[in-house]
């Protein structure tokens, strides 16, 4: 007993420095990756791509589920997106409120007969609509798909521009986010298929119309925690990730994509659980395949502002959902791994997910059980549980306050001092208690899926209506 706990022990401890050794290499490259970027953005000319009619049209996509208090306000702020050809397709996923009313009240639609070939499988659509307010908005009416994936389907069966740029009706965009977007296309639009952009936490900051007026922190502490996650998730993993071309998700709550190429993969997968991370993965393995050149990046400038749950209940259904998505794609692209076919996704970026991301839970949960016990049984050394503390409590700490001042010296969201001093000192509970509760809800998640329960959750949201200035 006593050879298998010191033998777990220092499993978990390695694990834990290899983990925090990985994201400390992610931290190096982000660094030079979003210097890098902030020198291109000096040399282009934002304002002239807003006006060129050289940019190629973009068709945004924006899904809706029962979004009468917020869908005026949502559809309203897509309009006045900063770009000069624009379509936005907004798809009425069988709402049983008034969601398809408020947009009509709104916005003077009328019926259209229109060419809607169904390339990519949805539920059956009702109508479409055409805008006399704004001819730009195009309403798809639909039966309800029972997933996000169906209903964006529908809206891609019926864009008419090169890229799509698929939101969420619930998120705030800032209005050159499509600009910035798009500047990494309009580099290289031979080689760059997909940009995804950065998501931030909207929640505790000040709103009026559905607008952004001032970026705060959230007062609940779930909220500011989940603040530093992102700063992370974002400004270090998916940042370095893209810079190697080893992107695996582009957020379902902002990213631009080729049309072609979304519709030569099929589309979404309606049952797909995490459907964002399935698209990007059989993005990857179909240019794979064709051997193409190409490039699935990431844009650092704060675009897209999104509501995190507030409560623990939503939170952990939320992390539940992630890990059963993560496993659902791993496992159906599980002939990918080390096949020098599929290059650096299959030899780096999916061993990486099923090691660190899919197997954490398990691994931590246990190597924390097997601590413990050996503390209790009294053969813990102390030297080792320091060097543990170290390398993996204090080691993750410093990434996690690397990500903040990296925001803090790149893009000063934050200008109040209090608030900068919070994210800091919340970067010490991120890894204790938080990490440990949230890997029992991948715990969960993980169970969940083996045994069938793949059932969608809904999630506790105040929705941009309710939202006010504070």
């Amino acid at each position: 007993m006593i050879g298998f706990l010191n033998v777990s022990n220092h499993a978990l401890f390695w694990y834990y420095l290899a983990s925090n050794l990985a994201y400390l290499m992610m931290l190096i490259v982000a660094l030079k990756t979003s210097a890098a970027h902030q020198r291109r953005l000096e040399s282009h000319r934002l304002g002239w791509i807003k006006q060129t009619p050289l940019a190629p049209p973009i068709t945004i996509i924006a899904p809706a589920h029962n979004e009468e208090s917020s869908i005026r306000v949502a559809v309203r702020n897509l309009l006045e997106l900063e770009y000069p050809q624009l379509e936005v397709i907004v798809v009425n996923d069988g709402s049983e409120d008034r969601t398809l009313k408020e947009m009509h009240e709104e916005f003077r639609l009328r019926l259209v007969r229109a060419v809607y070939v169904p390339e990519a499988k949805s539920a059956s659509v009702r109508g479409l609509y055409r805008s006399d307010v704004d001819t730009r908005l195009l309403i798809v009416d639909k039966e309800p798909g029972g997933s996000k994936a169906d209903a964006v389907n529908a809206g891609l069966n019926a864009a008419t521009s090169p890229y799509v740029c698929i939101v969420d009706a619930d998120s705030i965009l800032e209005r050159d986010a499509l600009v910035r977007i798009m500047v990494p296309i309009l580099e290289d639009p031979q080689r760059v298929v997909a940009v995804g952009g950065i998501i931030r936490v909207l929640n505790g900051s000040e709103i009026a119309e559905g607008h952004l007026r001032r970026v705060r922190l959230p007062r609940k502490s779930i909220e500011v925690i989940q603040v530093v996650e992102y700063l992370r998730a974002f400004l270090i993993g998916r940042e370095a990730w893209g810079q190697g071309n080893m992107l695996m998700i582009i957020s379902g709550a902002f990213g631009v994509f080729r049309t072609d190429l979304v519709r030569a993969v099929g589309g979404y997968r309606p049952a797909a659980i995490g459907e964002d991370f399935d698209l990007v993965a059989r993005l990857h393995r179909h240019l794979r395949e064709k051997g193409a050149d190409y490039h699935i990046q990431f844009i650092p400038d704060p675009m897209c502002w999104t509501e995190v749950p507030s409560d623990l209940k939503s939170l952990a259904r939320q992390r539940a959902r992630w890990q059963k998505g993560l496993l659902d794609v791993l496992w159906l692209n599980r002939d990918m791994l080390f096949k020098p076919r599929y290059g650096r996704i299959g030899c780096l970026a999916l061993p990486y997910l099923w090691l660190f991301e899919l197997f954490a839970p398990v691994i931590e949960i246990g190597g924390i059980a097997t601590i413990v016990l050996a503390a209790c049984l009294g053969v813990l050394s102390r030297e080792f549980f320091l060097q543990f503390l170290l390398f993996g409590y204090a080691f993750a700490t410093v990434i996690s306050i690397g990500s903040v001042l990296q925001e803090e010296i790149t893009y000063k969201r934050y200008n109040d001092w209090q608030d900068v001093a919070r994210l800091v000192s919340y970067c010490f509970l991120e890894h204790f208690p938080y990490r440990q509760l949230h890997m029992v809800w991948r715990l969960q998640g993980l169970w969940q899926y083996l045994r069938g329960d793949n059932v969608w959750r809904p999630l506790t949201r105040k929705g941009l209506a309710s939202a006010s200035v504070r």
